[in-house]
Protein backbone atom coordinates (compact mmCIF):
# COMPACT_ATOMS: atom_id res chain seq x y z
CA UNK A 1 0.00 0.00 0.00
CA UNK A 2 0.88 3.58 -0.86
CA UNK A 3 1.24 6.06 2.24
CA UNK A 4 2.13 8.87 0.06
CA UNK A 5 2.64 9.61 -3.56
CA UNK A 6 3.63 13.01 -4.99
CA UNK A 7 3.02 13.33 -9.11
CA UNK A 8 4.83 15.89 -11.55
CA UNK A 9 4.59 18.34 -8.17
CA UNK A 10 5.80 22.22 -8.79
CA UNK A 11 6.18 24.84 -6.55
CA UNK A 12 7.75 28.18 -7.17
CA UNK A 13 7.99 31.53 -4.59
CA UNK A 14 8.71 34.36 -7.60
CA UNK A 15 11.36 33.62 -9.96
CA UNK A 16 12.63 31.16 -7.30
CA UNK A 17 11.68 27.41 -8.45
CA UNK A 18 11.67 25.55 -5.08
CA UNK A 19 10.43 22.03 -6.22
CA UNK A 20 10.51 21.47 -9.89
CA UNK A 21 8.80 18.43 -11.09
CA UNK A 22 9.04 15.99 -7.99
CA UNK A 23 7.33 12.37 -8.32
CA UNK A 24 7.83 9.62 -5.80
CA UNK A 25 5.61 7.09 -3.83
CA UNK A 26 6.17 5.93 -0.30
CA UNK A 27 5.65 3.04 0.92
CA UNK A 28 3.44 2.58 4.15
CA UNK A 29 4.95 0.80 6.96
CA UNK A 30 8.63 2.07 6.19
CA UNK A 31 10.94 4.88 7.54
CA UNK A 32 11.16 7.05 4.34
CA UNK A 33 14.15 9.58 4.22
CA UNK A 34 13.95 12.42 2.26
CA UNK A 35 17.35 14.36 1.44
CA UNK A 36 19.44 16.74 0.88
CA UNK A 37 21.31 20.23 1.25
CA UNK A 38 19.86 23.34 2.76
CA UNK A 39 18.10 25.02 0.46
CA UNK A 40 17.21 21.65 -1.85
CA UNK A 41 13.11 21.72 -1.36
CA UNK A 42 12.46 19.92 1.15
CA UNK A 43 10.25 21.78 3.93
CA UNK A 44 8.77 23.25 0.66
CA UNK A 45 7.82 19.99 -0.27
CA UNK A 46 6.81 18.90 3.07
CA UNK A 47 4.30 21.78 3.82
CA UNK A 48 3.07 20.55 0.23
CA UNK A 49 2.10 17.56 1.88
CA UNK A 50 0.44 18.62 5.05
CA UNK A 51 -1.16 21.41 2.73
CA UNK A 52 0.04 24.07 4.64
CA UNK A 53 1.38 25.53 0.70
CA UNK A 54 -0.34 24.03 -2.23
CA UNK A 55 1.55 23.11 -5.38
CA UNK A 56 1.15 25.43 -8.43
CA UNK A 57 1.03 22.16 -10.60
CA UNK A 58 1.13 18.56 -9.85
CA UNK A 59 -1.24 16.22 -7.30
CA UNK A 60 -0.39 15.25 -3.74
CA UNK A 61 -2.51 11.53 -3.00
CA UNK A 62 -2.25 10.37 1.57
CA UNK A 63 -3.58 7.03 1.85
CA UNK A 64 -5.02 7.50 -1.52
CA UNK A 65 -6.88 10.78 -0.75
CA UNK A 66 -6.06 14.69 -2.22
CA UNK A 67 -3.58 16.09 0.31
CA UNK A 68 -6.13 18.67 1.45
CA UNK A 69 -9.69 16.05 1.92
CA UNK A 70 -10.30 15.01 5.40
CA UNK A 71 -8.41 11.59 5.79
CA UNK A 72 -9.50 8.44 8.15
CA UNK A 73 -5.54 7.95 8.36
CA UNK A 74 -4.47 11.06 10.51
CA UNK A 75 -1.10 12.85 10.13
CA UNK A 76 1.69 13.95 12.90
CA UNK A 77 3.51 16.62 11.49
CA UNK A 78 6.98 18.28 13.19
CA UNK A 79 8.04 21.75 11.59
CA UNK A 80 11.86 22.10 11.81
CA UNK A 81 10.91 25.41 13.53
CA UNK A 82 9.49 24.18 16.67
CA UNK A 83 6.73 26.28 18.08
CA UNK A 84 5.16 25.27 21.68
CA UNK A 85 3.28 27.39 23.96
CA UNK A 86 6.67 28.64 26.60
CA UNK A 87 4.55 29.86 29.40
CA UNK A 88 2.82 26.56 29.69
CA UNK A 89 3.50 24.16 31.73
CA UNK A 90 4.77 20.27 30.00
CA UNK A 91 2.22 18.43 31.33
CA UNK A 92 -0.72 20.38 30.57
CA UNK A 93 0.87 21.59 27.06
CA UNK A 94 0.63 17.89 26.03
CA UNK A 95 -2.57 17.20 27.30
CA UNK A 96 -4.04 20.82 25.44
CA UNK A 97 -2.50 19.29 22.24
CA UNK A 98 -4.09 15.46 22.95
CA UNK A 99 -7.35 17.28 23.79
CA UNK A 100 -6.92 19.28 19.96
CA UNK A 101 -6.06 16.14 18.36
CA UNK A 102 -9.08 13.82 18.80
CA UNK A 103 -8.30 11.86 22.20
CA UNK A 104 -11.25 11.25 24.65
CA UNK A 105 -10.78 12.76 27.93
CA UNK A 106 -10.37 9.60 29.76
CA UNK A 107 -7.41 8.97 27.94
CA UNK A 108 -5.99 12.29 28.15
CA UNK A 109 -3.89 12.27 31.20
CA UNK A 110 -3.08 8.24 30.77
CA UNK A 111 -1.71 9.25 27.07
CA UNK A 112 0.63 12.17 28.29
CA UNK A 113 1.76 10.41 31.19
CA UNK A 114 2.91 7.37 29.14
CA UNK A 115 4.44 9.72 26.24
CA UNK A 116 6.36 11.76 29.35
CA UNK A 117 7.99 8.55 30.27
CA UNK A 118 8.92 7.65 26.53
CA UNK A 119 10.71 10.70 25.96
CA UNK A 120 12.40 10.97 29.42
CA UNK A 121 10.74 13.90 30.48
CA UNK A 122 8.42 12.96 33.19
CA UNK A 123 10.84 14.66 36.01
CA UNK A 124 10.07 18.17 34.06
CA UNK A 125 6.01 17.81 33.88
CA UNK A 126 5.59 20.54 35.88
CA UNK A 127 7.80 22.97 35.02
CA UNK A 128 7.32 25.43 31.87
CA UNK A 129 8.29 24.81 28.12
CA UNK A 130 10.48 27.71 28.56
CA UNK A 131 12.93 26.09 30.86
CA UNK A 132 13.58 23.19 29.33
CA UNK A 133 16.70 22.86 26.88
CA UNK A 134 16.70 22.85 23.31
CA UNK A 135 16.87 19.12 23.37
CA UNK A 136 13.68 18.53 25.67
CA UNK A 137 12.22 21.27 23.58
CA UNK A 138 12.62 18.89 20.68
CA UNK A 139 11.72 15.86 22.46
CA UNK A 140 8.32 17.28 23.66
CA UNK A 141 7.70 18.54 20.18
CA UNK A 142 7.71 14.79 18.91
CA UNK A 143 5.57 13.75 21.77
CA UNK A 144 2.69 16.40 20.43
CA UNK A 145 3.56 14.84 17.27
CA UNK A 146 2.48 11.34 18.12
CA UNK A 147 0.17 11.15 21.05
CA UNK A 148 -2.64 10.89 18.85
CA UNK A 149 -1.03 7.67 17.29
CA UNK A 150 -1.08 8.98 13.47
CA UNK A 151 -0.55 6.32 10.95
CA UNK A 152 2.06 8.87 9.29
CA UNK A 153 4.46 10.68 10.66
CA UNK A 154 6.37 13.84 8.65
CA UNK A 155 9.08 15.17 10.85
CA UNK A 156 11.32 17.82 9.34
CA UNK A 157 14.93 17.63 10.49
CA UNK A 158 13.99 15.74 13.85
CA UNK A 159 17.42 15.15 14.82
CA UNK A 160 18.76 18.42 14.50
CA UNK A 161 21.13 19.40 17.61
CA UNK A 162 20.37 16.72 19.91
CA UNK A 163 22.89 14.98 21.56
CA UNK A 164 23.76 11.43 21.11
CA UNK A 165 22.13 10.23 23.90
CA UNK A 166 18.60 11.98 22.93
CA UNK A 167 19.35 11.07 19.04
CA UNK A 168 19.24 7.52 20.20
CA UNK A 169 16.28 7.68 22.32
CA UNK A 170 14.27 9.13 19.09
CA UNK A 171 15.86 7.22 16.91
CA UNK A 172 14.63 3.98 19.13
CA UNK A 173 11.37 5.79 19.46
CA UNK A 174 11.13 6.10 15.32
CA UNK A 175 11.95 2.90 14.57
CA UNK A 176 9.48 1.30 17.35
CA UNK A 177 6.94 3.03 15.48
CA UNK A 178 7.68 1.76 12.38
CA UNK A 179 7.49 -1.47 13.98
CA UNK A 180 3.81 -0.47 15.13
CA UNK A 181 2.80 -0.38 11.44
CA UNK A 182 3.42 3.55 11.02
CA UNK A 183 4.87 5.22 7.91
CA UNK A 184 7.82 7.93 8.82
CA UNK A 185 8.79 10.56 6.54
CA UNK A 186 11.83 12.77 7.48
CA UNK A 187 13.77 15.10 5.67
CA UNK A 188 17.26 15.59 6.56
CA UNK A 189 20.69 16.97 5.11
CA UNK A 190 22.56 14.57 7.23
CA UNK A 191 23.65 11.61 4.86
CA UNK A 192 24.74 9.48 7.88
CA UNK A 193 21.46 9.82 9.40
CA UNK A 194 19.38 8.57 6.60
CA UNK A 195 22.03 5.63 6.10
CA UNK A 196 21.53 4.14 9.66
CA UNK A 197 17.77 4.63 9.58
CA UNK A 198 16.27 4.59 6.40
CA UNK A 199 14.50 1.28 4.30
CA UNK A 200 13.92 3.92 1.19
CA UNK A 201 14.98 7.60 0.56
CA UNK A 202 14.43 10.49 -2.18
CA UNK A 203 17.52 12.73 -2.42
CA UNK A 204 16.80 15.89 -4.03
CA UNK A 205 19.19 18.95 -5.15
CA UNK A 206 17.67 22.46 -6.49
CA UNK A 207 14.02 21.22 -6.18
CA UNK A 208 14.84 17.97 -8.66
CA UNK A 209 15.25 14.76 -8.02
CA UNK A 210 18.46 13.51 -7.79
CA UNK A 211 17.32 9.55 -6.82
CA UNK A 212 14.86 7.17 -5.35
CA UNK A 213 14.87 4.02 -4.30
CA UNK A 214 16.14 1.52 -1.19
CA UNK A 215 19.25 2.01 0.23
CA UNK A 216 20.42 -1.46 -1.15
CA UNK A 217 18.91 -1.01 -4.36
CA UNK A 218 21.00 2.10 -4.82
CA UNK A 219 23.94 0.86 -3.28
CA UNK A 220 23.87 -2.02 -5.95
CA UNK A 221 23.61 0.77 -8.42
CA UNK A 222 26.45 3.01 -7.30
CA UNK A 223 29.07 0.64 -5.94
CA UNK A 224 32.13 2.10 -5.10
CA UNK A 225 35.38 0.66 -6.80
CA UNK A 226 37.51 0.52 -4.05
CA UNK A 227 38.54 -1.70 -0.99
CA UNK A 228 39.67 -1.15 2.49
CA UNK A 229 42.90 -3.42 3.21
CA UNK A 230 44.92 -3.73 6.22
CA UNK A 231 47.83 -6.03 5.37
CA UNK A 232 51.58 -6.57 7.03
CA UNK A 233 54.24 -6.61 4.83
CA UNK A 234 55.80 -4.69 1.86
CA UNK A 235 52.72 -2.54 1.08
CA UNK A 236 54.45 -0.49 -1.15
CA UNK A 237 54.07 -2.76 -3.74
CA UNK A 238 50.25 -1.77 -4.17
CA UNK A 239 51.63 1.21 -5.96
CA UNK A 240 52.79 -1.10 -9.22
CA UNK A 241 49.98 -2.98 -9.85
CA UNK A 242 47.99 -2.63 -12.75
CA UNK A 243 45.32 -2.12 -11.39
CA UNK A 244 45.81 0.67 -8.91
CA UNK A 245 44.82 3.93 -9.50
CA UNK A 246 45.64 5.35 -6.48
CA UNK A 247 46.47 4.22 -2.21
CA UNK A 248 45.24 6.76 0.30
CA UNK A 249 46.19 6.07 3.70
CA UNK A 250 43.37 6.03 6.16
CA UNK A 251 44.16 5.62 10.09
CA UNK A 252 45.56 2.13 9.96
CA UNK A 253 43.39 1.10 6.93
CA UNK A 254 44.56 1.42 3.27
CA UNK A 255 42.15 2.69 0.83
CA UNK A 256 42.88 1.13 -2.92
CA UNK A 257 40.99 2.71 -5.68
CA UNK A 258 40.88 0.35 -8.50
CA UNK A 259 40.89 1.76 -12.29
CA UNK A 260 38.00 1.14 -14.99
CA UNK A 261 37.87 -2.30 -15.99
CA UNK A 262 39.48 -4.10 -12.66
CA UNK A 263 37.07 -5.15 -9.91
CA UNK A 264 37.92 -6.31 -6.13
CA UNK A 265 38.95 -9.90 -7.15
CA UNK A 266 41.51 -8.65 -9.63
CA UNK A 267 43.47 -7.12 -6.81
CA UNK A 268 42.98 -9.56 -4.15
CA UNK A 269 44.44 -12.41 -6.53
CA UNK A 270 47.22 -10.43 -6.87
CA UNK A 271 48.39 -9.31 -3.62
CA UNK A 272 47.75 -12.85 -1.93
CA UNK A 273 50.84 -14.71 -1.04
CA UNK A 274 52.72 -11.46 -1.56
CA UNK A 275 51.85 -9.64 1.62
CA UNK A 276 49.76 -10.49 4.88
CA UNK A 277 46.14 -9.48 4.52
CA UNK A 278 44.67 -8.94 7.89
CA UNK A 279 41.49 -7.21 6.52
CA UNK A 280 40.01 -7.15 2.99
CA UNK A 281 36.64 -5.57 2.84
CA UNK A 282 35.35 -4.44 -0.74
CA UNK A 283 34.10 -0.35 0.30
CA UNK A 284 30.31 0.21 -0.26
CA UNK A 285 29.49 3.69 -1.46
CA UNK A 286 28.08 6.10 1.02
CA UNK A 287 25.02 8.35 0.73
CA UNK A 288 27.26 11.05 0.98
CA UNK A 289 29.74 10.03 -1.39
CA UNK A 290 26.89 9.31 -4.26
CA UNK A 291 25.25 12.67 -4.01
CA UNK A 292 28.62 14.14 -4.35
CA UNK A 293 29.11 11.98 -7.96
CA UNK A 294 25.38 12.86 -8.70
CA UNK A 295 25.06 16.64 -7.83
CA UNK A 296 28.79 17.45 -9.46
CA UNK A 297 30.81 18.36 -6.62
CA UNK A 298 28.47 20.10 -4.35
CA UNK A 299 28.49 19.23 -0.66
CA UNK A 300 25.62 17.75 1.17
Amino acid sequence: MVALELQDVHKSFGAVRAVDGLSAAVEAGCIYGFLGPNGAGKTTTLRMIVNILRPDHGTITLFGNGAGSQMRNPIGYMPEERGLYRKMKVKKLLGYFASLKGIAPGQIRQQVSQWLERVELAGWADKKVEDLSRGMHQKLQFAVTVINAPSLLILDEPFSGLDPLNYELLKNLIVQMRSEGKTILFSTHNMHEAETLCDSILLINKGKKVLDGTLGAIRNQYQSNSVLLEADGDISMLDTLPMTDRVEQRDHLMEVHLKDGYDAQDLLAAVVGKIRIRRFEVKTASLHEIFIRLAGGEHA
